[in-house]
């Protein structure tokens, strides 16, 4: 087995010690990112029974999760991610690269004539440590979860999405709200301070 690099090693005792990770745990949850989703739950309502919802970046489940339970077994779940997820009650689950045209078809086909009423992203690419890079790469990712909102969204439907901090926030806010009634900036309680992640939340969508 390889050795943990000293940066890998003070990673998971910072991860072990998370009271987020602990209590994420103690819940039953499957990742400590359930939290973000709680807290703006808790503060603008998004889910509610009857909805059908897209989960982008998905795994290891946790949003999921949480949306199944407040859905109470009425309304619809699809949800994607480039890596394996276990399966979630109530949630259809496509395992693929959304970047990739072929599984974009095929979430669409999934889909079928359903529009949802929330589209959610929390999707990230894997990191390279330098700042600007990163950040393009996220930024991909987000204008394209953008891009299918957009198409499939119902009319009045929202979008949330995870979105890094850097040099194409700003104008990215200005598309969103082109798009949607208004636009709210989020920084959960369970988002580390030192991560440039935050969440816009666009309401209200303008078909």
């Amino acid at each position: 087995m390889a050795k943990r690099t000293k940066s890998s090693r003070e990673w998971l005792a910072e991860h072990e010690s998370d009271p987020y990770v602990k209590q994420a745990r103690q819940m039953g949850y499957r990742s400590r990112a359930v939290f973000k989703l709680e807290e703006i739950q808790r503060a603008d309502r998004l889910i509610r029974p009857g909805m059908t919802i897209v989960d982008l970046g998905a795994a290891p489940g946790g949003w999921s999760q949480l949306a199944a339970k407040l859905l109470q077994g009425r309304g619809r779940i699809v949800a994607l991610d480039i890596l394996p997820m276990d399966a979630i009650v109530g949630v259809d689950f496509l395992q693929g690269d959304f970047s990739d045209d072929a599984v974009l078809a095929q979430l669409e086909q999934m889909l079928g004539e359903e529009r949802p009423q929330l589209v959610m992203s929390d999707m990230a690419p894997n990191t390279t440590g330098i700042a600007d890079v990163d950040h393009d790469r996220s930024m991909h990712l987000v204008e394209l979860s953008l891009e299918f909102a957009r198409q499939r969204l119902r009319p009045g439907g929202d979008f949330l999405v995870k979105v890094f901090q850097g040099r194409h926030f700003q104008p990215f806010v200005k598309e969103l709200r082109a798009s949607f009634a208004s636009v709210k900036v989020r920084k959960p309680d369970a988002s580390r301070q030192r991560s440039p992640e935050l969440y816009l939340l666009g309401r209200d969508f303008k078909a």
